[in-house]
């Protein structure tokens, strides 16, 4: 390479770094290279250098959605067994999960059903696709978040603490009914509800229905305020099922159920069949 090229060289490295064009600069070299041997007009070298930037920083973009997302792991749509669940549509949810026809009109979805009957599941892998879509979500316990929230009240920033959540398109709140009938707790989750509403959406998992949610809020009229707030614009599905999915692991490990055949190690014989 001649002085020149090299001072050239140094030159773009230096304005690369500068302009925080990362992708870039760990890829401008073999794209210049390939483009001197193949006579690429400017426009196509310069669309590569760019392709490759925004698959970079879409790649970090998903990653860094991901991890604030506190999505469980291993929860995902295709893991999701659908037909343990009849009364869900895997096409409902598919709409869900492209986001576009309710997270911009602030509506809800309320998962009700027995226990263990993979609500949890279902509503984290509609994060997780919703992450993939290119949405910022967040799941997180009820009572955990309403402690959060408790705290921000007594240090005079629970304000403060609801706009932060602004930033997500959707909240997941798991558990939703074990929120304790305190007049504290009820209060700060009452104010989430209402901050978001016809802004922000809320997916809430939840074993009771809504004629149980007097044991949430302390008085009727906060009851119905609050669910009238969230079927508005609202999708409900009901996961009743007649069997936990835990009871139903525990009892085909009870029973001696293994790997499936194709994947079970093959004993060794002695001599090799002809």
């Amino acid at each position: 390479m001649s002085t020149t090229l090299s001072v050239d060289a140094a030159r773009v490295e230096l304005l690369l770094t500068e302009l925080r064009l990362s992708a870039i600069k760990s890829t401008w070299t073999r794209i210049a290279e390939q483009s001197d041997k193949e006579g690429w007009p400017a426009a196509r070298f310069l669309a590569a250098l760019m392709e490759t930037e925004m698959a970079d920083r879409g790649r970090r973009r998903f990653e860094r959605h991901l991890a604030e997302a506190r999505l469980p792991v291993g929860k995902s749509i295709a893991g999701f067994e659908f037909e343990l669940v009849p009364m869900i549509s895997k096409a409902q949810v598919m709409a869900l999960v492209a986001g576009d026809s309710w997270l911009g009109k602030g509506a809800n979805v309320l998962l009700f059903g027995t226990p263990g009957a993979g609500k949890s599941h279902l509503a984290a892998a509609i994060g997780l696709g919703l992450v993939e879509n290119g949405r910022r979500v967040m799941f997180t316990r009820t009572t955990d978040l309403v402690q959060r929230l408790q705290v921000a009240r007594r240090e005079l920033a629970l304000e403060s603490a609801l706009a932060k959540l602004d930033k997500y398109d959707l909240l997941i709140l798991d558990d939703f009914a074990y929120v304790t009938k305190d007049q504290a707790e009820t209060s700060v989750l009452f104010e989430l509800i209402g901050t978001r509403y016809e802004r922000r959406s809320m997916l809430l998992t939840a074993n009771q229905a809504f004629g149980q949610w007097g044991k949430i809020f302390p008085d009727q009229a906060m009851t119905l305020a609050a669910i009238d707030r969230l079927v508005h614009h609202a999708t409900i599905l009901e996961m009743n099922v007649a069997e936990s999915y835990r009871c139903r692991e525990a009892l085909e490990r009870k029973r001696g159920v293994g790997r499936p055949a194709t994947r079970a190690t093959i004993k060794k014989t002695e001599k090799a069949e002809d």
